[in-house]
């Protein structure tokens, strides 16, 4: 047999109830370097596998009492990392098609060229070695990949976590619903963080940020010359996101033009660029998000009925902070140790009168305002204390009244308020506002237009 130097020592099992097969397989392999040991049985060679480790065995097809093939199965469960090579005197297509189903890594037909089963075995160890490399990376990856975090411990976030962990290993269609900054895409990030499509892209597409034509390009891509300004092939979204998941925010938003292409998307799992001809076969799980009511909208004939049903297969609704008070204290706590990390700050906490401040206030803009709150109260405010005097004033100027009353408010009635705050706050300066907010300047205009919001004369934005 031929040698090459530094070759991987092997532990090979060679089970064959003709003597002179294990014998000259043995003094082979041997002369190649390799660790043999030899079983004239299925039986014996389960004995042996039991008390002896070993990397690969070589099984022959026809045994009397137990074949290869149900050998082949028993090893399987005996030691799930041991490579098989199956040996058969008969060429059938059949019988090797089978122990290849059944997980061997190849098969071998008698009699045997040592030059080819050197090279058979080669491969088998380098295959092997792939195997035992990507297990470990996965580890690697897991152990350094950022924990998402969903803060919460009240019933209702008990419940959020439970459908996370129970629906993020499979590969169903998740529609996350709550008003704006609840933290709609966390909750996306941590279904797609639990699934086995966690070592692929997460691509998330906002989808109110952009118009109808820039969108469908975005999603779908797009070829050479498709329209005015379409000078290269342009991979959508879709694509991109191959093997992972695709996250559709603000899906409420989009056309309804765009919404039958979507749909067929969804139901074929193929997409066609801008302009193109040739279907593209994606693999893709699909988590959307939207605070907005798509059962109003398909009543009003605005959102597809048939494309909310393919979206809501699994519903998970995220209630506003002020429906869930008791999260408040956890949530700015988290806040504060992750701002004081950026900002270089150590050791900072709340004062007594600052966090019942905190507990008081209704934010309308949820689990984001309470965010943006603190990280400003740790800017204006002196360690080692967040005082009350650093907090906003709107949320230090309200008692427990305007909760309630909050409570009692539209979605729409409480985001507008939200929304006209800030634009207040940054002077209307978009960019800023849309910054703090934390959505694109598109969904800002876009909210902007929809609740009839006024610049006063003198900004200009």
């Amino acid at each position: 047999m031929t040698t090459e130097a530094k070759k991987p020592v092997l532990r090979i099992l060679v089970v064959d109830d003709e003597l002179i097969v294990r014998e000259s397989l043995g003094a082979w392999l041997r002369e190649d370097g390799h660790n043999v040991d030899v079983a004239e049985s299925a039986r014996k060679a389960l004995r042996m596998i039991a008390q002896n480790g070993y990397d690969l065995a070589l099984i022959d097809i026809k045994m009397p009492t137990m074949d290869g093939l149900e050998l082949q199965t028993r090893l399987a469960e005996a030691a799930s990392d041991l490579s098989i090579i199956i040996m058969t005197a008969y060429a059938s297509v059949d019988t090797a098609v089978k122990a290849l189903k059944n997980g061997a890594y190849d098969y071998i037909v008698k009699p045997f060229d040592p030059d080819e089963l050197s090279h058979l075995i080669r491969r088998a160890q380098e295959h092997r070695s792939l195997a035992v490399e990507n297990v470990r990376l996965k580890k690697t990856l897991e152990a350094s990949a950022p924990r998402i975090r969903i803060v919460g411990d009240s019933p209702a976030m008990h419940r959020i976590h439970e459908l996370i962990a129970s629906v993020a290993p499979t590969d169903a269609t998740v529609l996350v619903l709550g008003e704006s900054g609840t933290g709609k895409e966390l909750v996306a990030a941590a279904i797609h963080a639990g699934s086995p499509r966690r070592y692929n892209p997460m691509v998330i597409v906002h989808c109110g940020a952009l118009a109808e034509g820039v969108l469908e390009s975005e999603l779908f891509g797009h070829e050479k010359g498709a329209s005015t300004g379409a000078s290269y092939h342009h991979k959508g979204k879709f694509e991109q996101a191959d093997g992972g998941t695709i996250f559709l925010d603000e899906i409420g938003e989009i056309s309804p033009q765009v919404q039958v292409e979507l749909l067929r998307v969804l139901d074929e799992k193929r997409v066609s660029r801008v302009g193109g001809t040739k279907p593209i076969d994606v693999d893709f799980r699909v988590v959307a998000a939207t605070n907005r009511d798509l059962v109003a909208m398909v009543k009003e004939g605005t959102f597809r009925e048939d494309l909310f049903y393919r979206i809501n297969v699994v519903a998970i609704d995220i209630p506003p902070l002020r429906d869930r008070p008791e999260d408040v204290p956890q949530l700015a706590e988290h806040f504060l140790r992750r701002i004081c990390v950026s900002m270089n700050r150590k050791g900072m906490s709340f004062s007594d009168e600052a966090m019942e401040a905190l507990k008081t206030y209704a934010w309308p803009g949820n689990a984001r305002e309470l965010q943006n709150a603190i990280e400003r109260a740790v800017v204006t405010g002196r360690p080692p204390t967040v005082e009350k005097k650093d907090l906003p004033r709107y949320v230090t100027d309200v008692d427990a009244s305007v909760g309630a009353v909050a409570r009692a408010r539209s979605l729409k009635d409480v985001e507008a308020e939200h929304i006209h705050r800030i634009l207040e706050e940054s002077e209307w300066n978009i960019s800023r506002a849309a910054s703090i907010l934390e959505v694109d300047r598109g969904t800002l205009y876009h909210k902007i237009k929809r609740y009839g919001l006024e610049r006063p004369s003198g900004h200009d934005g």
